[in-house]
């Protein structure tokens, strides 16, 4: 994940060929959205662009939720609300 602070919204959903035929990619960009629609009212405004790695696709959903949080945690994009 990379992020940017700025006050307008921009979001971005990146899979590249190494995870696997457009299908899988596709797949990949839906959960990474999934993801990203559950905690954006969380999320301090800005710029974001998510990267797809080949796990994504197998990973079960629920091991994925947590692995994001911990992301987003690590990353330091939560809001102090």
């Amino acid at each position: 994940m990379f992020f940017k602070a700025n006050p307008s919204k921009a979001v971005a959903f990146v899979a590249g060929k190494k995870v696997g035929n457009a299908i899988r990619r596709n797949r990949a960009k839906r959960r990474l959205r999934a993801l990203f629609r559950e905690s954006e009212m969380t999320l301090l405004p800005g710029q974001y662009i998510l990267v797809a790695k080949a796990p994504i696709v197998e990973t079960p959903f629920s091991r994925l939720r947590k692995e994001w949080h911990l992301a987003l945690k690590r990353s330091k994009v939560l809001r102090k609300d």
